[in-house]
């Protein structure tokens, strides 16, 4: 007799609220637990033409972390990008996406499609690929992922438990503030709750999820890589701009951690005040070449130097942009993933909800 496969639908209330990593977490617990499952993501990020083959960089990335076969991964339908919204609005794409979401979700064999959902509640409406939309088409429960920087998001969960009604099974609470966590576990929880909205999950604010490598910066700044190329897997969580005198430099650089320093090729004593403070590697604007003294410490002291033919402000939106993303390729970070949900995250309460019972796993 063949598997009833059940559907759950991962979205978010907000752009870059941790769904992926969710996904990610929650796939390693239920893979654990004797699962099998597929992956989808109806929606995508990128355009073919920045994703290799068409294929979306999570989908790739989550697939192959989880080890899902190829039968079982469902590519994005469609990605969102001004020119598909043109050619929907100019009836040059006539697609039925609702009908192609119902067929592509046909995947035999699997207890469960893990189905990520777009950045907001109604991103994707106009292709019929909303949360809600989604939701209907596969039959799928929800779980959201809200971002709890805040006590006043509030609101959209309970904005969100009105539009979904019971598909909503749960939410998980993440980037919670450290000094809001006690406040969250015994006001915020039990109230949601009490609104029939499942708490299922509470994860504390991460620098190091919101932390990048110095390499994806090397990437996106379309960097030259002056020294120690074998160092590209540090992490940074922060940004620094130098562009005062040696003696605030010091004390400006001393104050951050696992930080970015961008300055001027020209600036030998801003970059030397960055080598001897918590700096993961210096990126120098206007193409100038460092000294030979900067790359001497440098190589001592094992940070990279990154030269870019940008000016100082291009740079900075790249990597503030970079930085307000929560990119998981990093092994660090997918193992911290893994062990915050299943330290935090309510796995059996949610198979329950699901009305999935954990395979028997022969040790």
């Amino acid at each position: 007799m063949p598997k009833s496969v059940k559907y759950l639908l991962i979205g978010s209330t907000e752009a870059y609220s941790g769904k992926s990593a969710t996904i990610l977490g929650l796939g390693h617990q239920l893979q654990q637990k004797g699962l099998e499952i597929a992956y989808s993501k109806p929606l995508g990020n990128y355009t073919s033409s920045e994703a290799e083959d068409g294929i979306d960089e999570d989908v790739r990335f989550l697939a192959k972390t989880l080890n899902i076969p190829e039968h079982r991964l469902r590519s994005p339908l469609v990605f969102l990008n001004e020119e598909t919204a043109l050619a929907r609005l100019q009836e040059q794409n006539q697609t039925n996406y609702t009908q192609a979401l119902a067929q592509s979700l046909q995947v035999p064999g699997v207890d469960l499609v893990l189905i990520e959902g777009p950045g907001t509640l109604d991103e994707g409406s106009f292709l019929g690929l909303s949360l809600l939309q989604i939701a209907e088409v596969a039959n799928a429960s929800v779980l959201l992922v809200s971002s709890f920087r805040s006590v006043l998001a509030i609101e959209t969960l309970l904005v969100a438990r009105q539009r979904l009604g019971e598909r909503l099974v749960g939410v998980l609470l993440n980037e919670i503030p450290p000094t809001k966590l006690e406040t969250t576990q015994r006001i915020i929880r039990p109230f949601l709750e009490s609104k029939g909205i499942p708490v299922l999950g509470m994860l504390t604010k991460s620098d190091l999820l919101r932390s990048v490598s110095v390499g994806e910066l090397a990437r996106r700044l379309n960097a030259e890589v002056i020294c120690r190329p074998d160092r590209l897997d540090l992490m940074v969580e922060s940004l620094k701009i130098g562009a005062m005198n040696v003696i605030s430099a010091l004390k400006y650089f001393s104050e951050g951690k696992n930080q970015a320093v961008i300055t001027g090729g020209d600036r030998t004593d801003i970059q030397m005040a960055a080598l001897e403070t918590s700096t993961q590697c210096l990126i120098l604007t206007g193409h100038i070449p460092p000294a030979p003294v900067v790359i001497s410490r440098a190589e001592e002291v094992e940070i990279p130097i990154l030269s870019v033919d940008l000016d100082t402000i291009s740079a900075v939106e790249i990597i503030e942009h970079t930085l307000g993303q929560v990119r998981i390729q990093e092994p660090i970070k997918v193992e911290y993933i893994r062990q915050m949900i299943a330290e935090h995250f309510q796995i059996d309460r949610l198979l329950a909800k699901l009305g999935l019972q954990p395979a028997v796993i022969a040790v």
